[in-house]
């Protein structure tokens, strides 16, 4: 698999104090002995030693020999091993240096996190995922800070530097610079070593240290050129990001991007960059071409002269991308809810994949107990993982939403049996949308294939409590997360609009089972068609079709992608007939009604059920109290129960059903 590379050469330049304030080769140890009690910079991040969560030094494998340690999941999602380097204090200024000697085994993964406090768990600096030789870095906001590769099933050295002071972070591998960019939190207290599900890796001659920094009189540094993309064909908008590493203010520079045999240059003027701050440069849209190709990015005429240090005006660096499976589209599913208080992070994730590969990667979240609930769709997806957020990328392995890309990659790469195109025609009076799904075959295959189409909805928004997010974080205490820190938790209803919206899947999980013949050639086409009729809540120009190629395994092979508008322009299709799919009684939230709302006496709970179903009521005061609660078992069908409001005090109230495990609240006012 080709992968993507990234390599710079650029230097800090400083006034500097060395000297290496921890490092640990493990060999003074004897084999399968806890490293936690051994030493007061490492622990667990419960704080117990010498027990599930520790490490152990092995002599399985050693870069220095005799000893290295061993870290793997042994539970679904992850752990239990959860080891801790503690740094002594938390730094914020300076350049701190973290490296490391990792063995991660063949087909498997590593994972370890920067914490930004000493107090661990409320702020994280940076997370770094390695996967079947990638490796991808993010500070919790921006995916794909840094990456690089690394050998798989051989040893292989990894630094991260930090220089603090101006909050530009650097990644090596076997000492090549994969990445430089400015971090989004900008302190660190403790490296947080975890394995993820599958994780089987060791570590050896791990070490920190700390260097003081001196700002020159008059420096402005390149420090950051984002290309805006990893995948051969984008048409992207670079970035360049310089930071005023000198004492006096900087008021115009020049910048220049080389790359493909173009300059793009730039010249700024009229700004104020105080010492330390960063300005983003955004430049003249470009291609990116196939092929390792050299880029350079060089600041110049800094206020009209020759800055203090040349060292740092340059980053010389090479960009080989993704080269994608010709018509390939990668599909990424996402379990979320507005009760999940982690899942903000999945809403951020899938925008960011959205907005840099759009072309090339179609987006789904799976909402689970709430008023977005596709009953059908949220069940068979629930068995596929352990918790919220977690993706599955092309119905691969589970991933949390921030370590999407090694996946995404991989699978973009993977020639698909066959392209798939959505055509449509819609109705705007009866609202009835008829879709043509079309798989136009590269390869052979055969009727273990199936067909499968989703509508997704982005832009949704709701008026009810059960339209809140939960947001942990809030405050800023977990870290920077999109915007989410600055909003409260929960998010009310009237802040949120909900993306990538999962609104049907048709003709359910599994794709159709009659999709295809037995025997299906390369070159061959075959089409099958869905009819839907939208709810009048539903913005049709705000849906997409996502048509899917499901393999025999229950992998997504394939994928298209169409608005309605898009659709019709390709085209209906006329082929095999998938059936009528009722949204209306799919979707959790239009399966219940309430009438009269407001209510005085007495309401009636309408149940609209499409298949047998379990039913449990509470109806819940602003306060959270529960006034009354029943359990009516398995109901089939349409259902009027009816609710006695007489003996409640006029204000709002909230009805809370509970339907085959999944949640909808709707609101009720008694006058």
């Amino acid at each position: 698999m080709k992968k993507i590379t990234f390599f710079a050469s650029a230097l800090f330049a400083t006034g500097l104090s060395f000297g290496q304030i921890f490092s640990d080769n493990f060999d003074t140890l004897a084999p399968n002995t806890y490293i936690g009690p051994t030493s007061t910079y490492w622990s667990t991040w419960s704080g117990t030693e010498g027990a599930a969560e520790d490490a152990k030094t092995t002599t399985n494998q050693a870069n220095s020999a005799p000893n290295s340690i061993y870290l793997a999941s042994t539970t679904s999602g992850g752990g239990p091993q959860d080891l801790v380097l503690k740094f002594g204090q938390m730094y914020n200024s300076g350049i701190f240096t973290l490296t490391s000697d990792f063995y991660v085994n063949a087909g498997s993964g590593a994972y370890f996190n920067l914490q930004g406090t000493q107090t661990l768990g409320t702020t994280w600096a940076l997370n770094v995922n390695m996967n079947a030789g990638s490796l991808y870095i993010d500070d919790g906001v921006t995916s794909n800070l840094a990456i690089g590769s690394y050998p798989e099933a051989n040893w292989f050295t990894l630094k991260i530097e930090a220089n603090l002071t101006l909050k530009v972070w650097k990644a090596y591998v076997n000492g090549n610079l994969i990445g430089t960019w400015i971090n989004g939190v900008n302190s660190v207290a403790s490296a947080d070593f975890y394995p993820l599900q599958g994780n089987q890796f060791y570590m050896d001659n791990v070490s920190f240290d700390h260097q003081t920094y001196t700002l020159s009189n008059l420096n402005g540094m390149m420090a950051m050129l984002n290309m805006g993309g990893e995948i051969a064909g984008q048409t992207v908008t670079p970035k360049l990001t310089v930071v005023n590493a000198g004492q006096t203010a900087i008021n115009s520079f020049d910048v220049n991007l080389s790359y493909n045999g173009t300059n793009y240059p730039q010249t700024i003027t009229g700004v104020n960059l105080a010492s330390t701050a960063n300005q983003t440069i955004t430049l003249a849209p470009l291609n990116l071409a196939a092929g390792n190709l050299p880029c350079i990015a060089v600041i110049s005429n800094v206020n009209g002269n020759i800055d203090d240090v040349s060292a740092d005006d340059t980053l010389n660096s090479s960009i080989n991308p993704v080269v994608p499976a010709p018509g390939k589209m990668v599909v990424s599913e996402e379990g979320t809810g507005t009760w999940c208080q982690w899942c903000p992070r999945g809403a951020v994730y899938m925008d960011q994949f959205n907005s840099k590969y759009n072309q090339f990667w179609a987006g789904i979240a799976v909402h689970n107990s709430d008023p977005m609930t596709v009953i059908d769709y949220d069940a068979a997806f629930g068995n596929l993982i352990t918790g919220y957020p977690t993706s599955l990328v092309d119905r691969g392995a589970a991933v949390d939403p921030s370590g999407m890309s090694p996946d995404f990659f991989a699978r973009l790469q993977v020639p698909p049996v066959a392209t798939i195109v959505n055509g449509a025609s819609w109705d705007s009076v009866t609202r009835v949308l008829n879709v043509s799904v079309s798989a136009n075959f590269a390869l052979a295959a055969n009727n273990n294939y199936k067909l499968a189409c989703v509508l997704t909805e982005d832009g949704v928004t709701g008026t009810t409590s059960a339209y809140n997010q939960s947001n942990a974080y809030a405050g800023g205490g977990n870290g920077v997360m999109g915007g989410f820190e600055t909003k409260p938790n929960p998010v009310p209803a009237a802040q949120m609009v909900y993306d990538h919206v999962a609104r049907a899947i048709a003709p359910g999980f599994d794709g159709y089972a009659n999709s295809f013949p037995t025997t299906v050639s390369p070159g061959a086409s075959h089409t099958l068609n869905f009819e839907f009729t939208l709810p009048a809540s539903w913005d049709e120009n705000s849906i997409n079709i996502i048509g899917m190629i499901i393999d025999p395994q229950g992998r997504i092979d394939n994928a298209g992608k169409a608005t309605i508008s898009e659709a019709v322009t390709n085209g209906f299709v006329s082929g095999s007939n998938a059936g009528i799919y009722e949204l209306t009684k799919n979707n959790l939230d239009e399966s219940v009604k309430i009438y009269p709302n407001p209510a005085t006496d007495g309401a009636t709970i309408v149940l609209d059920l499409s298949k047998s179903s379990t039913v449990e009521m509470k109806l819940v005061d602003v306060s959270g109290q529960i006034l009354t609660s029943r359990n009516y078992g398995i109901l089939n069908g349409s259902y009027n129960v009816g609710l006695n409001t007489s003996t409640y005090n006029a204000g709002v109230y909230f009805v809370e059903l509970t339907i085959n495990g999944s949640k909808v609240i709707k609101r009720l006012i008694i006058e």
